[in-house]
């Protein structure tokens, strides 16, 4: 079984292909998500600077996905939350709350958040009602429609920067802290 923390070198590199262009700009939508923390998150709703880093799936515990690491830009959702996790003090201090995204089920996300150790929800778009709302790029593996890896960050409820494609996903949270110290943003009165 592979180690889900452990990024291979060979792994094949997602290209740039324009899937999330459209998306600066834009304002969350008025969505609401079921979160880990057991209470539901409007997205039009959450003040402030937002980081949203949207991810295939992650490995549930004695699952193999052998095929898994040939799709460019699957591999890596577990380094990427943790990598959030060991920087999620950096983030708070830059007023940044943090959200993670995938179609998986919130039980399946609440064992992985509760097994990383994670200081902030994951959040469920099982019913694709993000996804559908944004026109976000997604894939289908096995039967399941999963979020192709983008990170969002929104000011005042409006996505300010898109990160796509993620890659290498454990240097995504070092990537946002730097965006973040390099672009003061000014929250907009709702």
């Amino acid at each position: 079984m592979q180690d889900p923390t452990f990024l291979p070198a060979d792994l094949p590199v997602p290209h740039d292909d324009g899937a999330c262009a459209h998306l600066t700009g834009m304002a969350l939508p008025d969505v609401t998500l079921p979160a880990t923390s057991g209470e539901p998150v409007v997205l039009s709703s959450l003040p402030g600077r937002v980081v949203l880093y949207l991810y295939p799936r992650t490995a549930q515990p004695g699952e193999t996905l052998d095929d898994w690491d040939v799709i460019p830009g699957a591999r890596g959702c577990t380094p990427q939350a943790c990598a959030f996790r060991d920087h999620h003090a950096e983030l708070l201090a830059l007023d940044a709350q943090v959200y993670g995204v995938s179609t998986q089920a919130t039980a399946v996300q609440q064992e992985a958040a509760a097994r990383l150790h994670l200081p902030f929800p994951l959040l469920s778009d099982a019913a694709l009602t993000l996804a559908r709302a944004l026109h976000l790029p997604t894939f289908t593996y096995r039967g399941e429609v999963l979020l192709r890896r983008a990170t969002l960050i929104a000011d005042g409820g409006i996505i300010r920067h898109v990160m796509s494609p993620v890659f290498p996903p454990d240097r995504n949270a070092t990537d946002v802290l730097d965006w973040l110290k390099g672009h003061q943003m000014r929250v907009r009165a709702r």
